[in-house]
C-alpha cells in the first residue's frame, strides 16, 4: 500500500453539524487549487514544492486535521505533545545559543515540559523576517512554538499574532503588542541593581550594555529610574555600548579606562558583560570591589564562582520555563495575556557589601 493510500482515512470536524468525515488527498488538492501530486510531495517536505505552496498546504492540512508526515513521530519518543525552540537570528543578545543564560532557560523550559509529558526540539531555524517567522509555524508538527527574543522583529510577530497563536516570545514587553511575551521584569532588575550601588555610595555609575536589545532597553530604562531615585547625576558618557559577550565588555571597559572616564560603579547587562568589565578593570591594576563596584544581570551559574563573586540580578527560570509551556499547551485558541516574573538581586563579592 502506497502512502497516499495509507493516508486517506483520516477523519476531521464537520463545522456543520459536528461529524466526522473521511479527508483524503483529493480534497486538499481541490480546496488548494492544485495536484494531488503536488499535495502529496507538499506533505513530504518535498524541495520540489516551492515554499509559498508548501506553505498553504501545510496550514490548510492542519486546519482539517489531516495528518501530515503521519510516517515521522511527533517527537523525539512520542510524546503527548512537542515544543519547538527558535532563536531568531541575532541583534545584540538575542540569539546567541552559547549565551548561558540560554540554557539556563532551556533547562527551565525542559523541565516544565517534562512535568506535563512533552517534547522539546531546539529548531536549526533561525529566522529573519516575516515570511520566515510564517514559514517555520505553517510548516512545524510541534503543538506550539516558544521564540527566545524578538530581536528586531517585534512589528513582525505582531504581524505573524493576526493569524496564528500557537507561538509565545520570551522577551520584553513592549508598546502596542498584539502577541504574547513572557519575560522577567527588565525594568525592575536594572533598578535594583542600580539602587544597590547608589546605597553602597558609589556616584559615577555606568551602564555596559547594548540598549539596541529590547530586554537591555528596559534595563537601562531601570538604571536611569534609580539614578533619579538616589540623586545621582546621568551622565550620557557612563551608557556604554556592549555586546552580550566577555570580549565586547572587556574592550568597552578597557577603552573607558583610557580615555580617562571616571567611573566607581557598574551596571551591567549581563553575567557575561559584567565578567568582562572585571577582566579589564584587573588588567588596568583597578581592583573590584576597592576601586570600582560591579553588578551582573542572569545569575548563571559561573557567577558564583568568579573572583570576585559576581553579585548579580536573577531571573526566575523555573517559574518562566513553566509560563512558556502553558501558554502552548493550554492555548484556548486565543492570544495568551503577556506576563512578568520577578527578580532579585543576589548580593556577593563583586560590590564590597
Amino acid at each position: 500500500m502506497s502512502w497516499i493510500e495509507e493516508s486517506q482515512g483520516v477523519s476531521m470536524a464537520d463545522d456543520s453539524d459536528s461529524k466526522r468525515r473521511n479527508v483524503r488527498l483529493e480534497d486538499l488538492a481541490k480546496q488548494a487549487g492544485v495536484s494531488i501530486s503536488t499535495v502529496s510531495r507538499a506533505l513530504n517536505d518535498s524541495p520540489a514544492v516551492n515554499r509559498r505552496t508548501k506553505q498553504a498546504i501545510w496550514k490548510l492540512a492542519r486546519e482539517l486535521d489531516y495528518p501530515f508526515r503521519r510516517y515521522m513521530p511527533t517527537g523525539p519518543i512520542g510524546a503527548d505533545a512537542t515544543i519547538a525552540v527558535v532563536v531568531p537570528v541575532p541583534q545584540a543578545r538575542d540569539a546567541h545559543i552559547h549565551d548561558p543564560f540560554f540554557f539556563e532557560l532551556l533547562s527551565g523550559i525542559g523541565d516544565a515540559a517534562r512535568e506535563r509529558g512533552c517534547d522539546v526540539l531546539i529548531s536549526h531555524t533561525t529566522p529573519t523576517s516575516y515570511d520566515d517567522l510564517a514559514y517555520a509555524m505553517s510548516t512545524s508538527r510541534a503543538n506550539g512554538v516558544i521564540f527566545i527574543g524578538q530581536s528586531s522583529l517585534h512589528r513582525e510577530f505582531n504581524r505573524l499574532a493576526e493569524a496564528e497563536d500557537r507561538f509565545v516570545v520570551w522577551g520584553a514587553e513592549l508598546p502596542e503588542q498584539s502577541y504574547c511575551s513572557v519575560g522577567s521584569d527588565n525594568v525592575q532588575g536594572g533598578r535594583r541593581a542600580t539602587s544597590h550601588l547608589a546605597r553602597l555610595g558609589r556616584k559615577q555609575i555606568a551602564f555596559l550594555g547594548d540598549t539596541i536589545a529590547p530586554e537591555a532597553m528596559q534595563r537601562f530604562r531601570g538604571y536611569q529610574e534609580a539614578l533619579e531615585r538616589h540623586g545621582l547625576e546621568q551622565n550620557p558618557q557612563l551608557a556604554v555600548p556592549a555586546h552580550f559577550e566577555v570580549e565586547s565588555a572587556e574592550a568597552s571597559v578597557q577603552s573607558m579606562i583610557e580615555s580617562g572616564l571616571e567611573f566607581d560603579g557598574i551596571a551591567a547587562a549581563s553575567d557575561l558583560i559584567a565578567l568582562g568589565a572585571v577582566r579589564a578593570l584587573h588588567k588596568a591594576g583597578r581592583s573590584v570591589p576597592g576601586d570600582v563596584s560591579v553588578v551582573g544581570y542572569d545569575n548563571v551559574p559561573f557567577s558564583r564562582y568568579s573572583s570576585p563573586a559576581l553579585t548579580t540580578v536573577s531571573q526566575d527560570v523555573g517559574t518562566a520555563g513553566r509560563i512558556l509551556v502553558s501558554k502552548i499547551l493550554d492555548s484556548s485558541g486565543a492570544i495568551s495575556r503577556s506576563e512578568r516574573t520577578s527578580t532579585d538581586l543576589i548580593v556577593r563579592q563583586s560590590c564590597g557589601a
